[in-house]
């Protein structure tokens, strides 16, 4: 089996100085293919710099994080366009909306969502979403691009039946984290799981963060090695063989960021 993460946050400060090991720990686990999500300009040129240094196994991403809206300089488009550029780029985020701190206020959000949302057109990559508890407002801005935007995903969704149903509607990929692991908050999410198309998931860590609750014992942060852990809770609620799973979201991967691929890497 080979497995493809879809989300790791491999330049937080929390694996510095141990890339190379997170990188051979989860190859250890089959997990050939890691995405690293960039959240802002710095973060995105760290993520495009170790994807040089690792080419078979990272891809990145490049965008503004909500959280960094406000903080962005005058010519961050320009240089996010530069970045998109680089052939390890498959998308352009982690974008979107975030009303649950509103670290940024909600008006530099959506101007800078958008903006992203442009580019994204512009390119032609897909855009990689971050949403919390901003729903509404999202679905909005995004029906406007549904029709120039090759692909979209919908980042660490941990919503229910009506959220899933709503950016299906858009076209939307559906990216499952270890959210699921856990039965206490993520209920809502083990009921839509099931009723997510095979064509439309992929599965990711989003580490260091959201360690899976059935690891034990728990490890000191989330890597991409506990990605299999991810994908066995994921079979059961879809009562399908983790092999079937792991052909499935491997090749459907590949064909949401736009470069398909044959077995391993």
């Amino acid at each position: 089996m080979a497995w493809f993460d879809c989300g790791v946050n491999l330049t937080s400060s929390r694996f510095a100085g141990d890339v190379e090991q997170v990188i051979a720990r989860a190859q250890a686990a089959d997990v050939n293919r890691l995405l690293v999500i960039g959240t802002n300009l710095e973060q995105s040129r760290a993520a495009v710099q170790l994807c040089e240094q690792f080419p078979r196994q990272l891809v990145a991403t490049v965008g503004i994080h909500p959280h960094d809206a406000a903080e962005v300089p005058i010519d961050y488009l320009s240089q996010l366009a530069e970045l998109a550029g680089h052939p390890a780029v498959v998308a352009i985020g982690e974008c979107g909306l975030d009303f649950n701190r509103n670290f940024s206020p909600p008006d530099a959000q959506r101007r800078v969502f958008q903006a992203q949302l442009d580019l994204a057109a512009e390119v032609g990559k897909p855009v990689y979403l971050h949403e919390r508890d901003a729903l509404t407002d999202q679905l909005a801005i995004l029906k406007n691009y549904q029709n120039t935007i090759p692909n979209m995903l919908a980042h660490c969704f941990t919503g229910g039946r009506e959220a899933l149903a709503a950016y299906l509607d858009l076209g939307c990929y559906i990216g499952v984290t270890g959210w699921v692991c856990d039965e206490r908050r993520g209920q809502e999410l083990r009921t839509a799981v099931p009723l997510i198309p095979a064509d439309r998931l992929v599965l990711e860590t989003d580490a260091p963060f959201l360690i899976p609750r059935t690891l034990k014992p728990r490890p000191a942060m989330n890597e991409p090695c506990w990605l299999p852990e991810i994908a066995e809770v994921v079979a059961n609620l879809r009562q399908q063989s983790i092999s079937d799973l792991a052909a499935e979201s491997w090749q459907v991967s590949h064909n949401l960021f736009g470069r398909p691929v044959r077995g391993r890497p």
